[in-house]
């Protein structure tokens, strides 16, 4: 096969010409969108806040101050202190950006994965959908909380990165079963049935055809995923699975807060606001892009 004809191929797709336009257009609806405009402004507040708000302080999340402990908050505490010392906002903000750097990356790779699985099963059918259909419906009834509790001592200081492989392997299969469907429809479409009769590879085809066409769904799907990871990393580190100390997340803090929550509030609360307002910006973007890709959305 030769050159032209792979880019008469691309052509007849009309992906590569259409992408710039389509993302102007599905740009213009979010950011018309209040609740697109709220979420990003929100979502970009608390990654600002996250990973430039520690330079502001004096100290670390590692800090002990010995003089000061459970202490409401003050000028040399913002925030307050814990039983230990450690000044609250400094953990606070730490176990921030632990919790969106877990949740982001859990996020991107579990749709990725249900975007290839998906991909794969419904172009190919026949044995590779019944391989991957039955890896797809064993990880669905597996107990996911047990298998990670199981797990956790594995993800000790510096391993986080295997917890958030661990949570994204959980986080794929619903999406796979939808992708799946909608590529089967996709490749009786003119421009896949064109490409295939022209001789490009079938991973090719996939990879600049199928998945480029479900771009709407996965990136909704990304966006809604990090919400979800944030919360089922946050529920596992309450209860000692997720992130090992001495780091710290946003579940091991409320954990933490959760038993001097009542007579010194500033341990749990300021913690559990930014959870709580950090999960429903991202809700909010999810939405908006959800309306922005759809073409029937009205304004």
């Amino acid at each position: 096969m030769t050159l032209s004809d792979e880019e008469l191929a691309e052509e007849l797709t009309g992906d590569l010409g259409r992408a710039p336009s389509r993302l102007r257009v599905v740009a213009g609806r979010f950011f018309r969108s209040p609740q697109g405009l709220i979420g990003f402004a929100v979502l970009a507040l608390m990654f600002l806040l996250a990973f430039a708000g520690p330079l502001f302080s004096p100290w670390s999340y590692t800090d002990k101050d010995f003089t000061a402990f459970l202490q409401p908050p003050s000028p040399q505490h913002w925030f307050g202190t814990l039983q230990t010392g450690a000044d609250v906002y400094a953990v606070t903000l730490r176990g921030m950006q632990k919790s969106l750097i877990v949740g982001l990356l859990a996020a991107l790779v579990s749709t990725a994965v249900a975007a290839v699985v998906g991909a794969f099963s419904g172009y190919f059918l026949g044995w590779t959908d019944r391989a991957l259909s039955w890896v797809t419906d064993l990880l669905l009834v597996l107990p996911a909380f047990l298998i990670l509790a199981i797990m956790s001592p594995l993800f000790g200081a510096g391993q986080w990165v295997l917890f958030v492989v661990m949570l994204a392997l959980f986080l794929w299969m619903v999406t796979s079963k939808i992708v799946r469907g909608m590529t089967i429809s996709l490749k009786e479409r003119e421009y896949i049935q064109a490409a295939r009769f022209m001789g490009v590879p079938p991973v090719r085809i996939i990879f600049r055809h199928v998945i480029p066409n479900l771009s709407s769904l996965l990136i909704v799907d990304a966006t809604l995923n990090v919400s979800a990871a944030i919360l089922t990393e946050t529920s596992l580190s309450y209860f000692g699975f997720g992130i090992q100390p001495p780091d710290v997340s946003f579940g091991t803090l409320i954990a933490d807060g959760s038993r001097t929550a009542v007579y010194a509030p500033w341990t749990f609360w300021f913690v559990a606001g930014l959870l709580v307002v950090t999960v429903l910006a991202v809700n909010l973007m999810g939405d908006a892009l959800r309306d922005a890709f759809d073409p029937a959305a009205r304004r």
